[in-house]
């Protein structure tokens, strides 16, 4: 018989932390959602007893950790310039912060990169330090950022810490181009209890990954030869790493997914007749097993695992459709999974955080009047304790309605549809917002852009157009269709919503970001009559341009070349099939008003694209503006110019498009 989960009625856990440095009451939901998330990033502990949040005051971005007994703040660190990416626990003891600038570092030039970096906050000694630190190892001279993941592992009962590095000989001269071509890779291992490291491993590949097996020895390999377009998985066997399989392809690649179910297996992302498989390497044995079958079944697309880091298993999955769904491999723990779903009648929980056997957990849940709410489960004392609001102040999120429809070929599109606050679902003004990638999707979960924008009364739409990866299928589909179908699936979804009369047709703007802006803009100048107006952020306007740059940097980007090549259906920037696709060749055909927003900072879509696409509009004597966001990214990082952002995009929409 399952106990009941009943509210704690002990005090907010973080009342005393939030209240010292609470900013004052904001006024309008336009202000809430510009600013970056009030509580984010909870973490908890391994064995329960601590958890650790990162804090917006203001523009200040703050890491703390607390415990859960005494609920005393363990440690804080305020984030200065750098940009907080994630926070987690490498054990009980011992929590990572990895963050990121923008530019390069000293003695290097060339175009600026996004760098990562980690640093260690060691609850026992209450200090920060940066891992790996390239001043403590003067015999190993490496490049001072992170490039992409890491893992830690359990040895001797210390974590330990790998880390990829490209490694720069002690000879190189000052004042030198950052040029990935002319170093090599390493792997640094670091005891994260004795600040201990070594070098265990380097390389010459360029796109490569790796796993690290419980003995601490790399236990697997994967790469890719750009020139001769063949892949290769590799294991260890018999002490040395040999060739498990490998093949050739332009494309797609087997890819690490993470640990898999079994101790030193690892779960392999592999093609079968153009569909993702799962599929387990031993460690072990040095072999890769036929296709796994996930906890989730009867769903036609692959759900992301889930894995615990200090377990080093793949304990589940998750399936993220409408709603975000779990599936646990434990029984124990689907259990108790489900138990907690029950304490929460009617809503759609994410798991946010737990320890090693779902005994405390942390939930993002709905808590009318407050809104989203971050939740305290302890499973043992039955209790449930709210921590604190993702966004204080924003209440009860809008209503967000699961649509389809089909597109003029005949194909199937699912969307998403956020509603206005007290208004009767006909005639509304719409705002067709497509996610950025392409190669992602929207869900049901909450989505602060368009609750932000269908708090100013619009209606928000947001598509799944053929090239998201909702389904393999839909993926696949939107091959070879960039600023084609998957262009024409979104004024689909308004011709839709018109023949419903929920949407007036002369009321649609299109707004978006990455791809998104890109779509806004092809939207305006590749299939004109559907919308007056446009707001593109970061989006690509000279789709050449923007393919030259990637191939200039074709080490660094042949992912990013074969990604593109493939969605746009082209071979390259001199293809002559890409001017058909990109918006600033057909600037003659704009006849709306487009806003332009970028950041100073992108390292994805250079702020030129937006520059070179209002430069154009402005000689053709067209209605268009220009926002620059000072110090920002591609990705909004920062508060004061996520806001900026927001108002001027609400500015723009009230003026040609009123709600």
């Amino acid at each position: 018989m399952q106990a009941t989960i009943q509210p704690a009625t002990l005090s907010v856990l973080f009342s005393l932390v939030l209240a010292l440095s609470a900013p004052p009451a904001r006024a309008t939901n336009l202000e809430i959602y510009g600013h970056l998330p009030d509580l984010e990033d909870v973490a908890m502990s391994p064995d329960g007893t601590r958890v650790a949040f990162v804090e917006t005051v203001g523009n200040k971005r703050i890491v703390r950790a607390v415990s859960l007994d005494d609920r005393k703040v363990l440690g804080q660190a305020e984030a200065g310039e750098e940009k907080l990416r994630r926070i987690l626990w490498a054990d009980n003891d011992h929590l990572l912060v990895e963050s990121s600038v923008t530019g390069l570092p000293p003695g290097y030039f060339g175009d600026p990169a996004e760098l990562y970096e980690l640093r260690l906050f060691d609850v026992i000694k209450k200090n920060f330090s940066r891992v790996p630190d390239p001043q403590r190892i003067p015999a190993l001279s490496f490049f001072p950022a992170l490039l992409g993941g890491f893992q830690v592992r359990r040895l001797n009962d210390h974590p330990v810490l790998f880390t990829v590095v490209r490694l720069v000989p002690n000879t190189q001269q000052m004042a030198v181009r950052l040029d990935p071509t002319v170093q090599e890779l390493g792997i640094l291992r670091e005891d994260l209890v004795t600040g201990a490291v070594s070098r265990i491993w380097s390389t010459n590949a360029r796109d490569l990954q790796f796993f690290i097996d419980s003995t601490g020895e790399v236990a697997a390999e994967n790469h890719y030869d750009e020139g001769q377009k063949r892949w290769s998985l590799k294991a260890r066997v018999d002490g040395h790493l040999q060739e498990v399989t490998g093949g050739t392809s332009a494309f797609e690649i087997p890819r690490f997914m993470g640990y898999g179910p079994e101790t030193d297996s690892l779960l392999v992302r592999a093609l079968d007749a153009e569909r993702p498989v799962w599929r387990v390497l031993s460690a072990k044995e040095g072999t890769l097993g036929a296709q796994m079958n996930g906890p989730m079944k009867g769903h036609d697309e692959l759900p992301a695992p889930l894995e615990d880091l200090s377990r080093e298993q793949m304990i589940g999955a998750m399936r993220d459709y409408e709603y975000r769904d779990y599936a646990f491999l434990d029984p124990a723990m689907q259990l108790r999974w489900d138990e907690v779903r029950h304490a929460f009648p009617g809503q759609h929980l994410q798991l946010v955080s737990h320890d090693r056997d779902l005994s405390r957990l942390i939930v993002m849940a709905v808590a009318p009047p407050r809104g989203l709410v971050y939740e305290m489960i302890d499973m043992h004392a039955h209790t449930r304790a709210v921590l604190g609001e993702l966004y204080k102040g924003s209440g009860p999120p809008l209503e967000v309605q699961n649509i389809s429809y089909t597109a003029a070929d005949g194909m199937q599109i699912q969307a998403y549809l956020t509603l206005p606050r007290d208004r009767a679902m006909k005639d509304l003004p719409l705002i067709v917002l497509p996610h950025g990638g392409p190669d992602a999707h929207d869900n049901a979960d909450f989505d602060w852009w368009s609750q932000a924008l269908a708090e100013q009364g619009y209606a928000v739409l947001r598509p799944n157009f053929r090239g998201s990866n909702l389904t393999p299928a839909l993926r696949m589909a939107g091959f070879g269709q960039w600023g084609r179908k998957m262009q024409t699936d979104l004024s689909d979804g308004v011709r839709n919503l018109v023949r419903q009369e929920i949407v007036d047709p002369k009321r649609v703007c299109i707004v978006g970001g990455s791809y998104g802006g890109y779509a806004a803009l092809a939207g305006v100048a590749l299939d004109p009559g559907v919308y007056r107006c446009a707001i593109s952020y970061a989006g690509v306007a000279d789709v050449s341009r923007q393919l030259s740059r990637v191939e200039d940097r074709s080490v660094v980007d042949r992912v990013t070349l074969r990604y593109l090549d493939r969605y746009m259906g082209v071979d390259g920037s001199r293809d002559p099939a890409v001017d058909a696709i990109s918006p600033i060749k057909h600037i003659d055909v704009i006849d709306v008003p487009v806003l332009l927003i970028h950041g100073k900072d992108d390292t994805v879509v250079p702020f030129e694209q937006s520059q070179a696409m209002y430069d154009a509009m402005h000689r053709a004597n067209k209605d268009v503006q220009l926002v620059e966001l000072k110090a920002e990214d591609h990705w909004l990082s920062r508060s004061e110019t996520r806001l900026q952002m927001l108002r001027a995009s609400v500015d723009f929409l009230r003026e040609h498009n009123p709600p």
